[in-house]
């Protein structure tokens, strides 16, 4: 894998386009001993992309890097404040959330978007549509690829009419926050589908979902939240804010966090990727590179595998992964097979805490490819890493009408390279893994025996544990294939199930 690295560094000469000798560069880290055993159960996250000319003046930080803005935004009020706040908004006019509504507030609340501190207004909404980046007070700038919007229609609209602020309820009814210093403005759809997705073809799964039907009518302002948004379905626990990520990371010394994200389930070959990055930031001079694990835990389409199963199929994979990376470092000498690897761990059951932790990003799909992947990489800056690992048409999905990518799958990686406003962020494109038939296990792909390798996409795969064909071997865990499989049979049940006549009355 040929790495591209740009750094956080306290210079300023340094051009964070430029590729850098990575032996040279492992001279200048300011290297920390760190205890041989974690001080607690920790989350790993991404590490960042940096380059110099002038290597000989280049001293790097080895610490988290800023969020957005210099600070987190935390739009939750004090618990001190919420009896007050609350009855406050129950005399407000209100506006009710959707379920989609709710993640976005959720995302907000916790700083996700730093340093964005509620629903856009019309200049943010204008600079993030057009420009894909919001300008600060001091002229700086910060990614914003994605609009964050709440939409109204007409009636909510009039109902408003010239109050300064309103109540947002949650789908159930429930109070769930405040929006302050309101701004209601035209909602132009095509063009906010137009410039987000670089199409306006019938089907795609967010428009269809949320914007299609929405309101005609934007409100953005000053967003306060009463209490942390909990979703009460067993994987709360998973949902850790950028501050509970940080500290984490603080806690266990980390000197590099690199972030994967993923919205399918994970097999062998994401393992070999994240494995061979930590491997080569441990080659770079890192003492102690952390991966976050961060599969999107928002809105998806219909096709997609459901969240909480691919939590349960993640944990299966991970006790896997983390001796199979044990083992590609030589660190288990006398366990070299990565069947007899899988086999004992998946008996060990037991998730690695000083190396890799497993986090629900709250964020909802786009499917908008080079555009989304920006929000994607932008918001785990916030939460700490250094470091973002891409891959093959990251976002992206098939074309909703023609039978072919809707995205160049080479353009998210090559996006996010001069992106605005990621330039403290390090880019860790990765090669291309696939099925090894000799080998007969995942592998990067040689282009020198082609005909050599099997390409399993994530729609393949799905069809596999569908259809009860199990895939090549080596291509994932046992355990991990197990659930997928059991996923799939639990629909086809409920799909044969007679469901009970209705009679109207």
């Amino acid at each position: 894998m040929s790495l591209t690295i740009r750094l956080h560094t306290t210079t300023t000469n340094l051009n964070p386009r430029t590729p850098i000798n990575t032996k040279k560069f492992k001279n200048h880290l300011y290297i920390t001993k760190f205890p041989s055993k974690p001080n607690s159960y920790s989350n790993p996250f991404a590490t960042q992309f940096i380059s110099s000319k002038k290597m000989s003046s280049l001293v790097v930080k080895s610490s988290l890097i800023d969020p957005d803005g210099g600070s987190l935004v935390d739009l939750v009020v004090s618990e001190s404040n919420r009896g007050s706040k609350t009855q406050e908004a129950e005399s407000m006019h209100k506006v009710k959330l959707t379920k989609i509504d709710l993640e976005w507030v959720h995302v907000l609340s916790e700083g996700w978007a730093s340093p964005l501190k509620g629903f856009m207004r019309e200049d943010e909404y204008l600079q993030s549509l057009h420009f894909n980046f919001l300008r600060m007070g001091d002229g700086s700038i910060v990614n914003m690829s994605l609009p964050i919007v709440l939409a109204i229609g007409d009636e909510d609209k009039e109902r408003i009419g010239g109050s300064p602020d309103v109540a947002l309820l949650g789908p159930d009814g429930d109070l769930v926050g405040i929006l302050r210093s309101i701004e209601i403005y035209k909602h132009h759809k095509e063009e906010r589908i137009a410039r987000t997705w670089g199409t306006t073809a019938p089907g795609l799964p967010y428009v269809e979902e949320v914007i299609t039907s929405a309101g005609n009518w934007l409100i953005g302002g000053d967003l306060e939240v009463l209490k942390h948004i909990k979703y009460n379905d067993g994987l709360d626990n998973y949902r850790l804010s950028p501050e509970q990520l940080r500290k984490e990371f603080d806690k266990r010394q980390a000197d590099a966090v690199f972030a994967f994200q993923l919205r399918n389930p994970v097999h062998n070959g994401h393992a070999l990727l994240m494995n061979d990055t930590r491997k080569r930031l441990l080659e770079m001079g890192f003492k102690n590179p952390i991966l976050l694990l961060h599969p999107l835990g928002g809105f998806t389409k219909a096709d997609d595998v459901p969240l909480d199963v691919r939590m349960e199929q993640h944990s299966k994979v991970n006790v896997a992964n983390f001796h199979i990376l044990l083992a590609l470092l030589g660190l288990l000498p006398d366990l070299t097979d990565k069947d007899s690897v899988n086999a004992q761990v998946l008996e060990d059951g037991v998730l690695d805490p000083e190396t890799t932790i497993v986090a629900i990003f709250p964020s909802p799909m786009h499917y908008a490819g080079p555009t989304e992947v920006q929000w994607h990489a932008k918001a785990r800056i916030n939460a700490g890493a250094n470091f973002y690992i891409v891959g093959r048409d990251p976002a992206g999905m098939g074309h909703p009408i023609e039978k072919r990518d809707l995205y160049d799958p080479d353009h998210g990686k090559k996006v996010l390279s001069m992106a605005p406003g990621l330039e403290k962020l390090n880019i860790l494109p990765f090669r291309v893994a696939a099925y090894d038939t000799v080998g007969k296990k995942m592998a990067f792909f040689d282009p020198s025996r082609a005909k050599d390798f099997l390409f399993i996409s994530g729609t393949k795969m799905r069809t596999y544990a569908r259809t009860g064909e199990n895939p090549p071997d080596g291509f994932m865990c046992p355990g991990g294939w197990e659930v997928l499989v059991k996923y799939y049979e639990s629909l086809q049940t409920e799909d044969a199930t007679p469901k009970a006549a209705v009679s109207s009355t």
